[in-house]
């Protein structure tokens, strides 16, 4: 990449992020989302049938998932004023400087919410993660990524659309399945302290479809930009 791709796509994720900084308004209704995803499925559950350890795993990856969909709407929604996005596009950047610089930002976003929210999780539900925590924060910087690439690419092309907060989830769940499984295995893997040896396999699948998503998201955007 040249300095002029990098610089590019650096100033498009700042700029959306001190946008979202100065309004927060994503950003503090992604986080109370998520306290609430977790209080509520906290006190729902039957303690004397479901431990909280079992609960665990699926309680967070709902909670980052869907906390996280909130924000992604956000990145191309901030370029519909005054045909932003036109304007951008006859600049220098290209559409893999625009498609790199709204995930970065992305990234960024979700990844604070996910880390705000990680303590909030401990609190709620004991879990004894503290000794286990790089091997958390891997897994969840893998399944974040392939959420994001392809909720930054879904998001360019319903935006332009009626109803497009009702829209992106729609279309976004269902290539969420698979990362989505594959980080409730291996969160429950960490969580139960079991070897790495058990989680080559789910690891292997997560990186692939990181792989998969980003290409074709990328690949892609070029053609719905333009769109």
């Amino acid at each position: 990449m040249t300095n002029g791709f990098v610089a590019m796509a650096w100033a498009i994720a700042a700029k959306d992020l001190a946008i979202e900084w100065r309004t927060k308004t994503a950003l503090v209704s992604s986080l109370v989302f998520a306290i609430l995803v977790l209080a509520i499925l906290y006190f729902a559950r039957d303690a004397t049938a479901v431990s909280s350890f079992e609960m665990a795993p699926g309680v967070l990856w709902v909670t980052f998932t869907f906390a996280g969909m909130l924000g992604l709407n956000r990145a191309f929604l901030l370029e519909m004023e005054n045909r932003a996005l036109d304007g951008m596009r006859l600049t220098k950047a290209t559409p893999a400087a625009i498609f790199f610089g709204k995930m970065i930002g992305n990234l960024v976003f979700v990844g604070f919410v996910e880390l705000v929210s990680l303590p909030l999780f401990i609190l709620f539900y004991d879990v004894p993660i503290w000794t286990r925590l790089p091997i958390l924060v891997a897994v969840m910087i893998m399944a974040t990524l392939a959420f994001v690439s392809v909720g930054t690419l879904l998001s360019a092309m319903v935006v332009r659309t009626r109803f497009s907060e009702v829209m992106l989830p729609v279309l976004l769940l269902p290539f969420l399945v698979p990362p989505v499984v594959s980080a409730v295995q291996l969160t429950w893997r960490v969580l139960a302290d079991r070897p790495l040896a058990e989680m080559t396999g789910w690891l292997s699948l997560l990186g692939a479809f990181d792989v998969v998503f980003f290409l074709l998201s990328l690949l892609l955007f070029e053609a719905i930009i333009v769109e």
